[in-house]
């Protein structure tokens, strides 16, 4: 067995590097882990354990432990880190004295599933990295990409920034960086951008966009504050604050709220920490009425729920949702989300092919090539990419193809990945992975709704046979019909509405992405690699 060591300088250089193809088979790969965590398709291999943290007087640090376990292997981060109450419990006259601030640095030890050592990786950039990977699953579907305020201008701002221009650089024009003062890091932010070769600014599209930088110290920074949050398209929040970072008037007025927006929150990632304001997490999870008042005509959608990367971790460490008070019931895992495009390919085929019994016995997967006329969520409608599932290396039960997609209502059942009372992120009612039934649920409260009338004469049937047979067609239908609207309803949530997306990190992450990395790294030769280890 091989042993794959790589530093953070040779980490940062290959992913810098990325074509946007080659982001795509990290992006496909990653997605593809999170489905099947979210949805529990293969329950005995995904195991997420909680992850674990000490703190150490002495440095003022939080060591994060962070183990996974996937069909690929198995492995875990040990990450070290200034903790935020070092930052923000020392007064001005202490600071000299303050330990020194310890910026995310461990190593990501991974393993085969044998248990053999495959890989050692620092875990700086590639935590950045994975992150950001995440969130573009959600930026990836957005209808429109133009401008990005981003929060912060660490690592995490600027691999959010960097692969969201990779993959959508032909629409960004403009990106914001707001930082709470003008630190070395805001220095540094801009060159990075400035200096990658104009060529590949063209080839990505971005070679126009225009950087700005904006801190308190500027005299108009609260009304520039709200201008950038106004004319945002996406919001990064990448800083590891204590407070919400803007007020939230500024985004619940009814003027603001006729633009959509995706709100991506990273950098909270502990109960007493906080990024977005309270009122935002209240407005995404307001239930409506039915009747919808003057106003709504003139609001984007909503889609009744905030999508986490981890129920679990959502529900324990993320300081904005405990605040607002949120139930399982009002999140939504990103895993749940990122393989929709294949799953309805996969109930339009079972749906319409009447050779179902024959598919069944053979295990054969339906094409994942087709279109979806209206819930192509795959987010390539205003970018270059146009990835073919049929070719992807995704872990998709072949029982997909052969399960008949009904509309029963489903049993919530749990999901072990660590603990044995996690609540069912996606119900498994059947054996085939389905929409979430929360997420549906939320959907359907917003879509609308759709009744059928009959007439005196059609409820005068002369038979009892025709008539149940009637009946039953005519419930399929509404069925299928209140589907359709409440799938429709959702992909306009995801790619025009307002979406807040909160992460706290997650194992599966760094697993699969590492594994992805020391992949790269062998195919373009970087690296050390000890035979026989």
């Amino acid at each position: 067995m091989t042993l794959s060591i790589l530093t953070d300088d040779e980490i940062r250089a290959l992913l810098e590097n990325l074509t946007a193809s080659e982001l795509d088979v990290f992006l496909r790969q990653l997605q593809a882990a999170l489905h099947e965590y979210s949805t529990g398709t293969q329950l005995s291999a995904i195991h997420q354990p909680e992850r674990t943290s000490v703190y150490s007087a002495t440095t003022g640090a939080t060591t994060l432990f962070m183990p996974s376990v996937s069909p690929a292997g198995h492995g875990i981060k040990v990450i070290t880190l200034t903790s935020p109450s070092t930052k923000t419990e020392v007064d001005a006259a202490a600071a000299a004295d303050a330990p020194p601030v310890i910026r995310p640095t461990g190593a990501i030890t991974l393993f085969s599933p044998q248990g053999a050592p495959i890989g050692i990786l620092h875990a700086s950039t590639l935590t950045a990295f994975r992150t950001a990977l995440a969130s573009v699953c959600l930026v990836n579907k957005r209808d429109n990409v133009r401008t990005l305020t981003v929060f912060g201008c660490g690592e995490q701002a600027y691999w959010h920034v960097r692969l969201s221009l990779l993959l959508r650089g032909s629409t960004i024009r403009h990106v914001n960086l707001i930082n709470r003062r003008f630190s070395d890091n805001c220095r540094a932010i801009l060159p990075r951008f400035y200096t990658i070769p104009h060529g590949v600014k063209q080839r990505e599209g971005w070679h126009e966009c225009q950087f700005g930088v904006l801190t308190p110290g500027y005299g108009e920074y609260g009304r520039l504050l709200e201008d950038h949050l106004a004319a945002a398209d996406v919001i990064f929040c990448c800083t590891p604050s204590t407070e919400p970072l803007f007020d939230p008037a500024i985004l619940t007025s009814s003027d603001a709220r006729r633009k959509g927006r995706l709100i991506v929150a990273i950098g909270s990632y502990t109960p007493q920490m906080h990024e977005v304001p309270v009122e935002l997490i209240w407005q995404a999870t307001r239930p409506h009425e039915k009747h919808h008042h003057h106003h709504f005509h003139k609001h984007v959608t909503e889609g009744g729920v905030v999508v986490v990367d981890t129920l679990d971790g959502a529900l324990k460490e993320a300081g904005e949702l405990i605040e607002a008070g949120l139930e399982p019931t009002q999140l939504v895992e990103l895993g749940e989300l990122a393989m929709l495009r294949t799953m309805r390919l996969a109930e339009d085929k079972a749906a319409s092919s009447p050779a179902l019994e024959p598919a069944a016995a053979s295990g054969s997967i339906p094409s994942l090539s087709t279109d979806v006329s209206h819930l192509d969520l795959s987010g390539n409608s205003n970018n270059n990419i146009n990835p073919s599932f049929s070719s992807a290396n995704l872990s998709i039960p072949s029982d997909i193809a052969s399960t008949t997609t009904t509309d029963d209502t489903t049993t919530t059942t749990t999901t072990t990945t660590g603990s044995n009372d996690r609540p069912a992120s996606l119900s498994s009612g059947s054996s085939r992975p389905k929409l979430g039934p929360r997420l549906l649920s939320a959907i359907s409260t917003h879509a609308p709704k759709h009744s059928h009338h009959r007439s005196a004469s059609q409820t005068s049937v002369a038979t009892t046979s025709s008539s149940t047979a009637d009946n039953a067609s005519s419930i399929s239908k509404k069925k299928q019909h209140q589907k359709d609207a409440d799938r429709d309803h959702m992909a306009r949530w995801l790619q025009a509405g307002n979406v807040i997306y909160k992460s706290v990190g997650l194992g599966i992450m760094d697993l699969t992405v590492g594994l992805a990395v020391i992949a790269h790294a062998k195919e373009k030769g970087v690296g050390s690699h000890v035979e026989g280890f």
